[in-house]
């Protein structure tokens, strides 16, 4: 044989031999008892690139065990206490440097699990066992070697190996960290340690993988973990024994001596909790709805009640009452008509006296202030959430302004994605690639020029930035969006590498990337070969429903909706950059509203920014003014006209009323003037409420008032020899004590109304007290007056407007009673008080009053939001997918006071919830709650700064070290600095495995803590800039603190309402809970704060603070009522009846017609009580004053004459200025103006011209006979007489009360 053939034959020979050799070491290691399958450190892994750390790999070794001792004895002992089996009696597989390195790894995964001793404890033991078992050969089988030249050294290196464990082990060591969760999130820790799995669909198997894969960027070397069930041999490799060490369960003690895992962590530590009870169910009476029964059985038992007949008075029974009544009557007429006359005579004068005094008044406009904070309207500065939000701002500065952006993309079709790593993932339409990009582009567009800075502004200038607040950068600026998963980088977007898994190479690109983040929001790196982080750029982490919006589950990327996030700071008022702020948010309103209407926008969404509340509202009040002006003109109109007697067409100048309805109008304008123009000289501020309605309230009384005065001047008869300012006295003499009645009730209702303790409400009662007074006082001088004028014209033929102008058709001496009072005295009257049909008008009105009782007790209580915007509002889009696509409510904060020790072991284990905190803890309190959201509203439990800053000092991880030497010795050292200068821990390893700081200690390094911004050296980290988030500006070991969770999505008033009531009653608990600890100040409180609880707060209290207004309201209708007249008891107990069954059917009507009870539907019922006055005291005075014989001849007489003036005055001018009031823009007033005003008038002209007259028909006053005349006396004693002749035996029951005679009455 050729020797180049032999040479060549033996080479290949031996290149046959060396593969074979390494095919044999790969595939047929030996397993034996005793013996390493790798040792020491041989350099990194030639494989791998952009760890976190370095990946130093192992020298493939396969020798015996070592025997330990000295300072390698000591090391294992520490980083590896469960091999432990004494001096002289312990081997191992691990060199000290392998046990260093060991104890780096370690520390960096057991930050997130030292909360739960066994689980960590667990962790450690698993690869305590791979890398350091002297037993190793049996348990792994090494599958992948390189060669790697270290220290000039070139060897074989592992950079592969599978893992044998018994499942046993397996599932025990995961289950024991399994419910171990991060404080500052909320969340799981497993989470971050699953890859794209998440807390919930992690395996052990899948946790395992997560471990041992080195695209985690913490893993140096590939393990493949096979978990081995119990008597499972397929496989198996020939030697190879799974590992079945014992793992601890999460509430056991562990051999070093560390306590159970706490509750929070370990569902088997919690104590057995019985099941929150449920709310109280509906009132209910023999098995249904109780006050259905209720209002059965009273309307059962009014029936009863229908045929009450007068029985016959006795002259000699004439009572005191009567002679009172007589008194009241003569001395207010004899007033009044001195009065109107000294009035009349004195016509410009008083004019001019009247203008004087309102432009007195009126002057103090110029210092008027309009309430247009809605915290300022609706919550008292002494309720108990305003005192609480404002201590909330005091301690941790207001609440940060929000905008934001729901962005939606329907019809695009989704696609799905077969990722290397994460298998088959379906992606929505919406999750793209280009609408990434789209939306990263739009957030980065608003930038304008500010007056106020003097120079180019930009979301920096006023962004909420938590870890840079003093001199932030854009990238800060705390933006929560999906593009942060980027870093809000177009070039990490658009980002591809080739990877290679499993042996199959693919591409990952952004969607990998985002499937990993938005399952593992805390990573610093992801698992693929992108190797991005995935916390956004300001250094926080963005929780998928911060991000994303409308998925099932865990589905992220089929989500429906991306959730763009600005949170700016929010300034005081007085601070030059709150302008700034209201000018960016006014640019981003401003370019969001152009983008929207680009053709080439791809998404359909919803927008707000914190000024977009008060700005619709603002705006639809100015858009609806002219609504209310045409109410008024329309009313004005219908005032000038109705007023006018009309008798000829030639005198239809000359007895139009023009002048006097414009009069009437003035009056009432300056009524309102003046009151305002009072309470601005005094400083209580106005709002637009008191704009709307108490030019409204005024105007119906004062239209009423008018026409009652003005109809009964009409029709009555100048007598001979009488001037004409003697008859408008004569005639006011008659009107006025009717009038003072209602003006005097009402005005004395709104000024007890002004006792509530709700600011709208109170200043709204206040204004319209006075401006009712004043409205009286006017119409007593200047209307009067004015009267008094165009009577002077009339007189003289002349025209109106015209005055120069008469004509020669002259006035009828006959009195002008219109068309309404003929109608009403010939056909209506008699009809409504038919013997039949005032039974069917009883029981009618009877069962309306007993449905609108039950429907009462289901009134809706609340104001959605939504209902405060206008038609067509961009807020109503927003609410509505604010409601449909969020996964989180509003975040809750549970604030301690003053007066708690925070520094002593007591008092951390108050709050905390890791290992050897009370099982009933402030924190674990409020997760027992957050596993019943149902009840409790609490979404996502509270985080925990004192877990955080327990875990921060556990010398098991290196965020707390002190300088080991140097100028810095025994100060704090940072974690990124390395081991070798920072060799001393700040505390020392706790006998008990309970670590709590000294008192010394906790106020030492509790600043370094708050410094220290998280990595991936120490993700426990705390940051100085969000010191006062969390614990107040300047804390001591007493000062206040705050914990966050976040309630369940609240979409009405109701849940927003019960969420504040459950988080209160949680509060109370935790407040006394911690009373108990010692040291603890008596008056120490915990209570919870959102930002929406001023706002809501109110309804807890609504009910019954409506019931009090009301009855204050009710109680002078009485008063006043039987006051002036003389004392008729009777009279004002029917009156206030009357007005009680119109208030409570108003409240029935609310019920059928969707509108809810609150703040503003209490004014308008407070309203109602005061126009209920004008419906029903005007009668009920007419009918006590009426001489005829009969209850219903009285009742008739009472409905004709002032029964047509009240349904002019009021029912007419009320009605067409309320039906104008339905083409407004603000659904406020189209519900709460149009909708209620218009069930109060119908339903007060319903029980003042129909009810009220049958009712007085059957329980009225007999007749006050010393108002009879004894003329008439004589007429009716003759006709009682042959009535009583001709019907004897009718005995008591005859509707004929027998007059006095002429010697009694004397």
């Amino acid at each position: 044989m050729h020797p180049s053939i032999l040479q060549s034959a033996l080479s290949s020979q031996g290149l046959r031999g060396i593969l074979f050799h390494t095919v044999q070491v790969l595939s047929q290691a030996e397993h034996r008892a005793g013996y390493c399958a790798f040792y020491e450190e041989c350099g990194r892994n030639p494989s791998l690139e952009g760890a976190l750390i370095p990946p130093i790999v192992p020298c493939r070794n396969y020798s015996r065990a070592r025997e330990l001792t000295g300072e390698h004895y000591r090391k294992l002992k520490e980083v590896c206490p469960m091999l432990d089996k004494g001096l002289g009696s312990t081997f191992a597989c691990c060199s000290i440097k392998q046990l260093t390195s060991l104890e780096m790894s370690l520390t960096l995964s057991k930050a997130l699990l030292v909360r739960c001793p066994s689980c960590a404890e667990n962790f450690a033991h698993l690869h305590c066992i791979n890398t350091c078992s002297p037993n190793q050969s049996q348990t792994v089988k090494v599958t992948k070697v390189m060669n790697v030249t270290h220290l000039g050294k070139t060897r074989e290196v592992v950079v592969e190996y599978q893992a044998y464990l018994a499942t046993s082990f397996a599932d025990g060591a995961f289950q024991s960290c399994q419910n171990v969760r991060i404080p500052a999130t909320g969340g799981f820790a497993i989470a971050t340690m699953c890859g794209r799995y998440g807390a919930k669909l992690c395996t052990p198997q899948r946790w395992y993988d997560f471990q041992g894969d080195t695209s985690n960027g913490l893993a140096p070397l590939d393990i493949d973990f096979r978990l081995i069930k119990p008597g499972e041999v397929e496989g198996v490799p020939e030697g190879v024994i799974p590992y079945k060490g014992r793992a601890l369960k999460c509430n056991e003690t562990t051999p070093s001596g560390g306590q159970v895992c706490s509750c929070q962590d370990c569902k088997e530590s919690c104590p057995v909790l019985p099941p929150p009870p449920l709310p109280p169910g509906p009132f209910r009476l023999l098995g249904t709805d109780g006050f259905l029964v209720i209002s059965i059985i009273l309307f059962c038992k009014d029936q009863n009640c229908n045929d009450v007949s007068q029985r016959v008075i006795h002259p000699a029974e004439v009572s005191c009452a009567d002679r009172n009544s007589m008194a009241a009557q003569a001395f207010l007429s004899s007033v009044f008509q001195k009065w109107g006359t000294f009035m009349a005579t004195y016509p410009l004068m008083v004019l001019l006296v009247s203008a004087v005094v309102v432009l007195g008044f009126g002057t103090g406009l110029m210092f008027i202030e309009l309430t247009t904070d809605p915290v300022e309207l609706w919550s008292a500065p002494n309720s108990r959430a305003r005192q609480e939000k404002d201590f909330h701002d005091k301690h941790f500065g207001p609440f940060f302004r929000t905008n934001q952006l729901i962005l939606t993309a329907p019809g695009r079709k989704g696609h799905i994605y077969d990722s290397l790593l994460f298998g088959t993932q379906n992606f929505s339409g919406l999750v793209s690639k280009d609408l990434v990009i789209e939306m990263l582009l739009l957030q980065k567009k608003i930038q304008f020029w500010s007056e106020d800075l003097n120079r180019t502004a930009s979301l920096k200038d006023v962004c909420f930035a938590p870890l840079n607040p003093n001199n932030s950068a854009l990238t800060d600026c705390a933006v929560n969006s999906l593009p942060q998963y980027f870093q809000n980088s177009l070039d990490n977007i658009n980002a591809k590498v080739n990877m290679t898994e499993l042996g199959v190479t693919k591409e990952v690109d952004w969607r990998d990337h985002l499937i990993y983040c938005l399952n593992s929001p805390l990573s610093f790196k992801d698992i693929t070969d992108l190797g991005l982080s995935c916390m956004a750029d300001y250094g926080a982490p963005v929780f998928p429903f911060l991000a994303v919006g409308g998925y099932r589950g865990d589905e992220y990327t089929n989500a429906e909706a991306f959730i763009l996030t600005f949170s700016l700071n929010n300034y005081p008022r007085t601070n030059v950059k709150y302008n700034v702020a209201l000018q960016w948010e006014k640019e981003f309103l401003k370019i969001v509203q152009d983008y929207q209407s680009n053709p080439t926008t791809n998404f359909t969404f919803a927008y707000m920014a914190e000024r977009s509340l008060e700005d619709e509202i603002n705006r639809t009040t100015a858009e609806d003014i002219p609504i209310f002006m045409i109410s008024y003109a329309v009313i004005f109109v219908y005032i000038a006209v109705a007023l006018g007697e009309y008798s000829s067409w030639r005198r239809i100048l000359v007895d139009s009323k023009f002048l006097v309805g414009l009069g009437g109008i003035l009056v009432v304008a300056c009524s309102v003037l003046a009151s305002m123009g009072f309470y601005s000289w005094i400083g209580i501020p106005s709002s637009l409420v008191i704009l709307q309605v108490v030019p409204f309230l005024v105007l119906a009384v004062g239209a009423d008032n008018i026409f009652i005065f003005v109809l009964e001047y009409q029709r009555d008869v100048r007598k001979p020899g009488e001037e004409r300012e003697q008859q408008i006295g004569r005639v006011l003499g008659n009107v006025a004590p009717s009038m003072l009645l209602c003006s005097l009730s009402e005005s004395v209702c709104f000024f007890l109304g002004a006792l509530s303790t709700m600011p709208a409400v109170k200043t709204f009662a206040l204004y319209a007290a006075l401006a009712v007074l004043m409205d009286f006082v006017l119409q007593m001088t200047a209307f009067v007056a004015l009267l008094s004028l165009d009577a002077r014209r009339q007189d003289n033929n002349r025209c109106e407007l015209l005055c120069c102008v008469t004509v020669a058709t002259q006035k009828s001496n006959q009195p002008n009673e219109g068309f309404l009072l003929p109608l009403m005295r010939k056909y209506y009257a008699p009809v409504l008080l038919n013997r039949y049909m005032r039974f069917i008008v009883m029981l009618v009105f009877l069962f309306m009053f007993s449905a609108s009782l039950y429907l009462m007790f289901n009134v809706t209580v609340g104001l959605d939001q939504e209902l405060a915007m206008p038609k067509g509002s961009y807020m109503l889009d927003y609410f509505q997918y604010l409601y449909k696509y969020l996964e989180v409510g509003v975040p809750v904060y549970f604030v301690t006071k003053r007066g708690f020790n925070f520094t002593t072991e007591e008092g951390m284990n108050a709050v905390c919830s890791s290992v050897g905190c009370d099982q009933f803890s402030m924190i674990q309190k409020i997760q027992y709650a957050a596993n019943h959201p149902e009840q409790s509203y609490i979404g996502i439990s509270a985080n925990s700064w004192v877990d955080d800053f327990i875990d921060w000092l556990n010398p098991g991880s290196r965020c707390c070290r002190l300088y080991s030497f140097g100028p810095n010795a025994g100060n704090f050292c940072p974690a990124d600095k390395s081991s070798f200068l920072c060799g001393r821990k700040c505390m020392a390893k706790p006998s008990n495995g309970v670590l709590r700081p000294t008192e010394e200690q906790f106020n030492r390094f509790l600043p370094n803590f708050l410094g220290n911004r998280p990595d991936l050296q120490c993700p426990k980290g705390c940051v100085m800039s969000i010191y006062t988030q969390i614990i107040g500006e300047t804390f001591q070991k007493s000062d206040t603190s705050r914990f966050m969770a976040y309630h369940t999505p609240l979409t009405n008033s109701q849940e927003f309402t019960a969420a504040l009531l459950r988080a209160r009653e949680l509060a109370y608990d935790i407040t006394q809970g911690m009373l108990k600890i010692n040291g603890t100040s008596p008056d120490f409180e915990v209570f919870p704060y959102t930002v929406t609880n001023v706002f809501y707060e109110q309804y807890l209290t609504i009910v019954p603070e409506g019931l009090f207004n009301i009855s204050l309201c009710l109680l002078p209708t009485f008063v006043v009522c039987c006051l002036l007249l003389g004392l008729d008891l009777r009279s004002g107990l029917l009156n206030l009846i009357t007005i009680i069954m119109i208030t409570v059917d108003t409240v029935g009507f609310m019920t059928l017609w969707g509108i809810h009870y609150n703040a503003v539907a209490l004014i308008n019922l407070v309203t109602a009580v005061g126009i209920s006055v004008e419906f029903v005291s005007h009668m009920t005075r007419s009918f006590a004053l009426s001489i005829k014989p009969t209850h219903v001849e009285r009742a008739k007489e009472a409905t004709a004459n002032m029964g047509s003036a009240v349904f002019a005055g009021v029912a007419m001018t009320n009605l067409p200025g309320i039906l104008v009031l339905a083409f407004a823009k603000a659904q406020l007033i189209q519900i709460f103006f149009f909708r209620l005003n218009l069930v109060i008038t119908l339903l007060g002209m319903a029980h003042g011209l129909i009810f009220l007259p049958v009712v007085l028909s059957y329980f009225g006053n007999p007749v006050s006979w010393p108002l009879v005349p004894t003329d008439e006396l004589r007429l009716m004693m003759r006709r009682s007489t042959s009535f009583l002749s001709s019907t004897r035996g009718a005995g008591p029951s005859s509707d004929i009360a027998l007059p006095p005679t002429e010697d009694d009455i004397t």
